[in-house]
């Protein structure tokens, strides 16, 4: 929360922890060898006890829930257990592979960008297949992967999606891609698309857009393109919210440290202007990406929140953050919460959280505010 008279920077949990192993109690940390229980009070004054499994058990038994759920019968439980697999390098490649020709085209559009990312160039044979699909999503993520493997592809038809496809998110994706590709060339081309006419796009729609645009070319290395999604961190209407909480996801993927007091900012429950869930657990999501682990204490808000996308950001939330107790509450999600979307989410967190404790986190950082 922010120190609004100081300005000083100041995340502090609202749960005071005591980690006990067998019956004494002491300040351990959560290690692939334990605790196996821990005691934390809850605001009203109860207490919670939470039994831990070690990290590497808890790790493998994550990645053997999210094995099955590939096959789930929801599109939407098959493509996040895909991005949850994501950094499982020994396990993701034939999950994708099998993902690439699923029915659904959502499912393949994740499947060939996590397979460009991870750079499953064994691939390539069917992911040029998806060169000709009948989604526009899908051809996009496909010409993602194979410019991304290096191999020939003709990347002309995003400039046609960016400019003239109707429908706004299919522009949105194309711009992104532009950006993840990291071609300078593209600047001009997006900097026009912002002028081109969207007539049946709402306004919320053409704002998003041009978010979208605005990251691609922060990528690019059209840094004035910042203040465009700064800008968008302040709705000024309800129907603006989802915009700011693309603003938060963009800046903590950019790591633009410069807004960090803007964030804390909207993370404070007790601003002038309180921000919904989705908000405050973006900005605890994105400071995480930054190297600032503080922010276990928003979800410990929405945790039991009714809203299953809720408590599923909550656990990615967990997932980021490096409160001692995180594992068990995420162990107890994995296992019990009657949501499979929060069930994948909690699974993934785990995956995230103990790649990070046992040494397998790589290229990330944490930083403490002060």
């Amino acid at each position: 929360m922010t120190n609004k008279k100081s300005g000083a920077l100041l995340w502090s949990s609202s749960i005071s922890i005591l980690v006990l192993i067998g019956s004494g109690g002491c300040g351990a940390e959560i290690r692939p060898d334990g605790p196996k229980r821990v005691v934390f009070n809850e605001p009203d004054g109860s207490q919670r006890v939470i039994e831990v499994s070690p990290a590497a058990e808890l790790r493998a038994t994550a990645i053997d829930r999210l094995m099955r759920l590939t096959s789930d019968p929801s599109p939407e439980i098959r493509a996040n257990t895909i991005e949850a697999l994501s950094s499982v390098t020994s396990q993701v490649e034939p999950v994708v592979a099998l993902a690439l020709s699923d029915p659904n085209a959502g499912v393949r559009t994740v499947a060939a960008m996590v397979a460009g990312r991870s750079g499953l160039s064994s691939l390539t044979p069917t992911i040029r297949g998806l060169l000709d699909d009948e989604s526009a999503f899908v051809r996009s993520a496909a010409m993602f992967a194979m410019e991304s493997f290096g191999e020939s592809v003709d990347l002309s038809e995003l400039s046609v999606l960016l400019f003239e496809h109707p429908n706004p998110r299919i522009r949105s994706q194309a711009a992104f891609i532009l950006g993840e590709l990291g071609e300078k060339s593209a600047i001009p081309m997006l900097q026009q698309s912002m002028t081109q006419p969207m007539e049946s796009a709402s306004p919320i729609e053409k704002k998003l857009f041009r978010l979208q645009v605005a990251e691609a070319l922060f990528k690019l290395g059209h840094d004035e393109s910042i203040d465009s999604i700064r800008a968008a961190l302040y709705p000024s209407r309800p129907d603006e919210l989802e915009a700011t909480a693309l603003a938060v996801q963009i800046i903590g993927q950019i790591h633009d440290e410069p807004s960090i007091d803007q964030l804390i900012y909207l993370s404070d429950s007790d601003a002038d202007i309180p921000m919904p869930a989705e908000v405050r657990l973006g900005v605890a999501s994105a400071l995480a990406e930054m190297g600032y682990r503080e922010g276990s204490f928003v979800a410990d808000e929405y945790m039991d929140s009714q809203i299953d996308t809720i408590r599923a950001q909550s656990a990615a939330v967990y997932g980021k953050t490096r409160s001692r107790e995180n594992l068990g509450k995420l162990e107890q999600m994995m296992l019990n919460d009657p949501s499979p979307l929060t069930r994948v989410a909690a699974a993934g967190a785990i995956v995230d959280y103990t790649q990070r404790e046992l040494g397998q986190f790589r290229g990330r950082h944490t930083k403490t505010m002060r």
